[in-house]
């Protein structure tokens, strides 16, 4: 069941500490909020979850492709910069900056009511000398040269109210994020499988990407996709080595993202 939740947005779009960048009004979908056996969901006024935060553990990361989207975790083990193109909830956001603290965590969102609910409701921080929240458009952000070769790390979840597919999917969108990488940089994209944009993002990735691996769809159709800037030779046993690693430490399913190498190696 989706709740309107009027009065919180308005008290939340109060609250201050959010970087903006000037822009022009823009129309937006309404936020809306569901709750459900303990866990608080993100719309956009339609029936698509666009993300989700159990209530009890604000830090961890309750959607599995939202843990699949920290597979870059296998190869990078001391990001120095993070970027995520789409709020959302603010679960990657608020994962990464809890769990890399010498990190810098940057999260880039069109919509201000998005910011402002992820503060009130989904427990995002404020911005820091390691947080920071931009009002920005994804798009204007990587195409700014400041910015080239600066990132380890760039997690692309951009969706509209629809939530079928990226609204960001050209050639021209991902040749930015990868001058934005270093040269042994990695972005993670969420994808959907069985929408026709799948495949024109998947070519476009690999048209501009050294290597790009897709795991095994979860949820609905989710499709994480993960692009290496500078191509990578999969060392499995390496790898179920790091998994064991990281699953240790953060409880995340690395054992899982190394089997979907495997299998993406072999097809």
């Amino acid at each position: 069941m989706l709740i309107r939740r009027k009065s919180i947005e308005a008290q939340a779009n109060s609250k201050s500490g959010v970087t903006r960048s000037p822009s022009r009004k823009i129309k937006y979908a309404p936020v809306t909020l569901s709750e459900m056996d303990g866990c608080r969901y993100l719309h956009f006024g339609t029936e698509w979850v666009q993300g989700a935060m159990r209530i009890r553990k604000p830090d961890w990361l309750e959607l599995e492709y939202a843990q699949q989207m920290m597979a870059w975790m296998l190869f990078i083990e001391r990001p120095q910069h993070i970027v995520q193109l789409g709020l959302g909830t603010g679960a990657l956001t608020k994962f990464c900056y809890r769990q890399f603290p010498e990190a810098q965590v940057t999260a880039v969102e069109l919509n201000p009511s998005v910011i402002s609910i992820c503060q009130s409701m989904f427990k995002l921080p404020d911005n820091d000398n390691r947080l920071n929240v931009i009002e920005m458009n994804a798009l204007d952000y990587v195409n700014e040269t400041g910015h080239y070769g600066t990132l380890d790390v760039l997690q692309v979840d951009v969706y509209d109210a629809t939530a079928r597919g990226p609204v960001l999917d050209s050639a021209e969108f991902y040749q930015a994020c990868s001058d934005c990488l270093t040269a042994e940089g990695i972005m993670t994209v969420n994808l959907f499988g069985d929408h026709p944009s799948y495949l024109k993002n998947i070519k476009a990735m690999k048209y501009v990407f050294d290597q790009v691996v897709c795991l095994p769809e979860v949820h609905d159709g989710n499709v994480i996709a993960v692009a290496f800037n500078t191509k990578v030779k999969f060392d499995f046993a390496k790898l179920f080595e790091r998994a064991a690693q990281i699953h240790t430490s953060t409880k995340l399913p690395a054992k899982t993202w190394v089997n979907g190498m495997q299998i993406a190696a072999q097809n």
